[in-house]
């Protein structure tokens, strides 16, 4: 049997935007609740898109949207590409749905939390870590959390399943997504052995999609490939940008400082010969004195010579 990837865009909508029960599962198991009581329960799936306020706003469509009975939102993106400008639309998407639960008349106290779940087959970290947990705290202090908002990055190609531990069900859908392709012909009994993610695999079964649905998983391979070409591309241009204004920097920045150098140990330089050829004149002063003074009194010349260092003529020319 033949099985689809998971991770793309049209197997993942169809699993976890079509059966609330798998979604319910995987929420559970990926984002932070500290309790049972805080677990997910059912949901009503919400539409993907986010209408911005006015016309001239931003749009964005999310993979999978819903609401839990307490009214708390859950925003689910599959992410196959990693870039800098990222987390903005991540930001907003969670910010839009946070706002978007005021209705006129109706107080601040009727909003619920908004958790953000970005699944990214790519990395974004120096770190090993490969679940990443964001929250609005105070940096000193007492460090207060705000909630209302709740950001969770998984970088899956950093996920290793090295034990369940209390993270069974994390660890299961997290092998779910990062062990099943095209090139899978049989599903690990781990994952069978639990009913919603046995279910889920089901969903990816190669004979459970249309020729047209087909058409569509090749095509979203094909932007994958072109989107990564293009920002490697992009990257590379940047990166050599950088490293040619780099050196054109380092080179000014060396002559300017090597001018500055010349000029400082010339000055050094003149300095030192200045004080030598003045030490070297006041000595041969210092000589003739001492020799015109032997001479006056009488001194031999040739006395005053040894004393002096002076030639005997040098002496009887004072």
């Amino acid at each position: 049997m033949r099985y689809l990837d998971p991770k793309n865009d049209l197997t993942f909508k169809k699993v976890f935007g079509e059966h609330p029960d798998l979604v319910v599962s995987f929420l559970n198991a990926m984002l932070p609740f500290e309790n049972e009581e805080e677990e997910i329960q059912t949901v009503e799936y919400l539409t993907p898109e986010l209408v911005p306020e006015n016309l001239l706003g931003k749009n964005s469509i999310v993979d999978v949207r819903c609401q839990d009975g307490r009214g708390r939102q859950f925003i689910v993106e599959m992410q196959m590409l990693w870039t800098s400008a990222y987390k903005q639309p991540v930001l907003f998407n969670a910010s839009k749905a946070y706002v978007r639960q005021i209705e006129k008349g109706r107080t601040y106290d009727f909003l619920q939390p908004v958790y953000s779940l970005s699944l990214l087959n790519d990395t974004f970290s120096e770190g090993e870590e490969y679940y990443h947990d964001f929250r609005i705290v105070e940096m000193e202090g007492t460090h207060e959390v705000i909630e209302g908002l709740r950001f969770v990055f998984v970088e899956l190609p950093k996920f290793q399943a090295k034990t369940f531990g209390q993270k069974r069900m994390q660890v299961l859908w997290l092998r779910y997504l990062t062990e099943i392709d095209e090139n899978t012909e049989e599903v690990s009994s781990d994952l069978l052995s639990e009913q919603a993610i046995r279910k889920a695999v089901e969903q990816l079964e190669e004979s459970a999609f249309s020729e047209d649905q087909m058409y569509l998983y090749e095509m979203y391979w094909d932007s994958v490939s072109t989107a990564r070409t293009m920002i490697t591309g992009a990257q590379r241009e940047a990166m050599n940008k950088g490293l040619a204004e780099g050196l054109q920097k380092g080179l000014a920045e060396g002559m300017q400082k090597g001018l500055q150098q010349g000029i400082q140990r010339g000055v050094e330089q003149g300095l030192q010969k200045g004080l030598d050829e003045g030490l070297q004149k006041g000595r041969e002063e210092e000589r003739l004195k001492n020799a015109r003074n032997l001479k006056q009194l009488g001194v031999p010349v040739a006395t005053i010579a040894q004393a002096t260092g002076l030639s005997l003529e040098e002496v009887e020319a004072l």
